[in-house]
């Protein structure tokens, strides 16, 4: 049965007021319970263990049962029991396909299932791998691979053969060069203009034959190469129409029965099309689930079972937001027709905030931000630390804010009021003579760390879930971070960071990624578990007066709310 109702009595608990908000939300209580379920399913899959414990995203979804969906479930289930109460249940979901499938009695199927053996999909994708087969056939035919060998061998050949003729009559230029006196005659001048003519056609000579011979090599190769390049043609063809055709068969609904296929959802990103995976998230699937099924959305949460992939972080047990990639243009349209619960991160709370100023001359200031103010204007209209600064000191030019700290750490921030004094603390910055200190609380006790230590763990951008970094050691940014542990208790860490780049989430990945620490910073609702506040704060930040010359240093501890964690329950256990 796909519609689950809980086990125990939910009847004493408040139902959500609006849809949860998929990109940044804490999950209800009735969210947590089904997650809880789902969890205990799991174990009795004991055929999808390896797999699960390899790491997957799974997803619930609490829903409201109309009359003639409740009535169909409730004669095909054995607890009948007060059926009147028996209105709110929940579907669940996993992301992508387990065991090679995407189909089970317990889990909602998928939009468009891709891996139906008789379904079209995996038919043209046989005969995509046949023609795949076919090529390598070809590529590997021992003729062919010794006609390309030969190529090789001759393009080699003919540079160093040119090279060497270039050189000679680079030679002879500089020899007649020597010769050329005024008492040279003028017999001995027109054998040395032979000469230079002579070397001249010669490295044409040169070049035209290994000219001639590559393109008598190249019509050798030709003959195998065409068959090739006629099935990779037929590929090409071949995967453009299978990936429209996939596209022809995501269609999504929402709330007010409205449908939009796939590729018309990515028409606005940049990129255009859809990436790979598109629609085969857990969230998709049970909106499409409940809404061709009469049922209303109440409430969402996905949550990640099993390790960590090696590049980015997910945590066992731990609740994530939606992707923005894969989903973000998928759920704008599905959502219509529900009352979501607002971003938490648009409201604008720091519209009469007056940030303490540390330290101010004529020339620039250092400022205290509190957790959660933007550093710069972001997309939607809340105020930033630049905003502020704008207002305070309207006779300002250039863009005052020197360097930037993540939206939830708190902390020191330069700003400069004028454009030379912003470019020569930028210098300072980019040469990372500036020194900086950052306090942290690590939700909970990094096994394998020592006092003291440093991490370097390249980072870039996950281009599929922004703002989320991930770990790339191909291409992936230098970030290197020292660190210090203050205390320790059962349950916390306290440590001092000192970043020696300056990447986007530095710190935090550091800390989160199983190569680095391992353990989350408190509050990090991106790699690790929400709280009332990100305790991270940039406590002290050293550098060179650029007009006085003189070191300065300012420091600020953290305000109260940053050590009022102890009583936090949190809900990623």
């Amino acid at each position: 049965m796909l519609i689950h109702y809980f086990k125990q009595d939910i009847s004493t608990i408040p139902l959500p007021e609006k849809f949860t908000f998929p990109f940044q939300y804490k999950p209800h209580q009735l969210s947590v319970l089904a997650a809880e379920e789902v969890k205990e399913h799991l174990q009795s899959k004991s055929q999808w263990a390896e797999e699960i414990q390899a790491g997957k995203m799974f997803g619930v979804l609490v829903v409201e049962l109309e009359e003639t969906e409740k009535r169909e479930e409730l004669e095909q289930s054995e607890e009948r029991e007060e059926p009147h109460k028996r209105t709110i249940a929940f579907l669940a979901a996993f992301s992508g396909n387990i065991a090679q499938s995407n189909q089970d009695d317990y889990f909602v199927p998928p939009v468009y299932d891709l891996l139906d053996p008789n379904g079209r999909f995996k038919i043209e994708e046989r005969q995509l791998t046949e023609i795949n087969q076919q090529i390598a056939i070809l590529e590997e035919e021992p003729d062919y691979c010794e006609q390309l060998k030969t190529q090789e061998l001759l393009r080699k050949e003919s540079i160093e053969q040119i090279d060497l003729a270039k050189q000679q009559v680079a030679q002879g230029k500089q020899q007649r060069k020597s010769l050329r006196t005024d008492t040279l005659t003028e017999t001995a001048k027109m054998l040395l203009d032979k000469e230079s003519q002579f070397q001249k056609a010669e490295l044409k000579r040169t070049k035209d034959y290994w000219k001639q011979t590559l393109e008598d090599q190249q019509q050798k190769l030709n003959a195998y190469q065409l068959p090739i390049n006629e099935l990779k043609q037929k590929r090409r063809s071949h995967s453009a129409k299978l990936q429209q055709f996939i596209f022809d068969q995501f269609h999504f609904f929402n709330y007010l029965g409205e449908k939009q296929g796939l590729a018309e959802l990515f028409m606005d990103t940049v990129h255009k099309t859809p990436p790979a995976g598109a629609g085969e998230c857990a969230l998709p699937k049970l909106l499409q689930y409940a809404y061709t099924h009469h049922m209303k959305p109440l409430a969402m949460a996905e949550f990640w079972q099993g390790n960590s992939p090696k590049k980015e972080i997910r945590l066992h047990n731990h609740y994530y937001p939606s992707c923005q990639g894969k989903c973000a243009p998928i759920l704008k349209h599905m959502l219509i027709g529900l009352e979501i619960e607002k971003n938490p991160l648009l409201t604008n709370r720091f519209e009469e905030t007056a940030l303490p100023i540390l330290y101010e001359d004529k020339w620039m200031l250092v400022v205290n931000k509190p957790a959660g103010m933007l550093s710069v204007p972001g997309k939607q209209a809340q105020v930033s630390v630049y905003d502020w600064a704008h207002k305070r000191f309207p006779e300002a030019t250039g863009p005052l804010v020197v360097h930037r700290l993540d939206m939830a750490t708190s902390g020191l921030l330069i700003l400069a009021k004028d454009m030379e004094t912003y470019k020569a603390l930028q210098r300072q910055f980019t040469e990372r003579t500036v020194q900086k200190r950052y306090l942290a609380i690590l939700n909970g006790t990094p096994s394998n760390s020592k006092p003291k230590g440093e991490i370097k763990l390249p980072l870039t951008l996950n281009l599929l879930d922004r703002p989320r970094q991930i770990v790339d050691y191909q291409i992936g940014k230098s970030a290197h971070t020292t660190y210090e542990l203050l205390q320790t208790d059962k349950r916390h860490t306290h440590i001092a960071f000192y970043p020696h780049t300056g990447r986007t989430h530095q710190l935090r990945v550091h800390a989160a990624h199983q190569d680095g620490l391992g353990t989350p910073i408190l509050g990090d609702e991106l790699y690790g578990t929400p709280a009332k506040r990100l305790h991270l704060h940039a406590e002290s930040i050293t550098f060179t007066h650029p007009y006085t010359h003189e070191t300065i240093t300012v420091s600020q501890a953290p305000d109260e709310d940053f050590y009022a964690y102890k009583e936090e329950s949190g809900y990623n256990k």
